[in-house]
């Protein structure tokens, strides 16, 4: 991981950077480009409801609570992307929600020539960071809903991180396919508490239905 990460030529970094500040983009895509001083290299951050694909080990990251990320990799076309979604499923056209982040996400791959019989998938995501919201239980529901999606797609799942107390940091390069996740302490939750409170305040109860980590740590490919 540190050999592909550590050798980007600022030169080259800063102008793939403008590049990809200049190019126009789709509603929901991610646009917070940015040269990472921790694994120098370029990087997006993905925030609630964007998502990003890309056939450049470029590093998409993320943080997460009861949200889910979703990084998905064709082992073919060697490109890769990864949303961010708060809710299983809602009104339609919002990143908000699963369903309709899942489509955007395959679709956005498909278009950078991907193909479905091709993708994996690693998931992140899901965790309980606030106390007393066990009954809205978003982030099983969210866990449940992208494994199920998954599977319908037969899409396979190769390594996932979810659920728990713990939110989490996640990082993917789209091109290699390779994710590193971190779990964060609990005192670094406040922004995270306010996006899931947010996102319980949209959610119904549930149907019938229905430690820090001090360093990353890399997911099996």
């Amino acid at each position: 991981m540190s050999t592909v990460l550590s050798h980007a030529a600022p030169r080259q970094s800063t102008a793939r950077l403008d590049a990809l500040k200049a190019k126009p983009r789709q509603p929901g895509e991610a646009s917070f480009f940015f040269h990472d001083a921790f694994f120098k290299c370029d990087a997006v951050k993905i925030l609630p409801c964007e998502y990003f694909v890309h056939h450049e080990d470029i590093l998409i990251m993320t943080t997460l609570g009861s949200c889910i990320a979703a990084c998905l990799w064709d082992r073919e076309a060697k490109v890769g992307g990864m949303n961010h979604f708060m809710l299983p499923d809602g009104a339609a056209g919002s990143g908000r929600y699963g369903s309709y982040a899942m489509e955007v996400l395959i679709n956005a791959m498909m278009k950078q020539g991907a193909t479905r019989a091709t993708m994996e998938a690693k998931v992140f995501g899901g965790g309980q960071v606030i106390d007393g919201m066990t009954s809205m239980n978003i982030g099983e529901r969210n866990t449940a809903f992208v494994v199920d999606y998954l599977k319908t797609e037969r899409i396979p799942i190769m390594s996932k991180d979810v659920l728990g107390p713990h939110p989490r940091k996640v990082c993917f390069l789209p091109a290699s396919g390779k994710a590193m996740v971190k779990r964060l302490a609990s005192s670094n939750t406040a922004a995270l508490a306010a996006q899931d409170r947010a996102a319980a305040q949209q959610v119904a109860p549930a149907s019938a239905s229905g430690g820090a980590v001090d360093l990353f740590q890399a997911q099996h490919t």
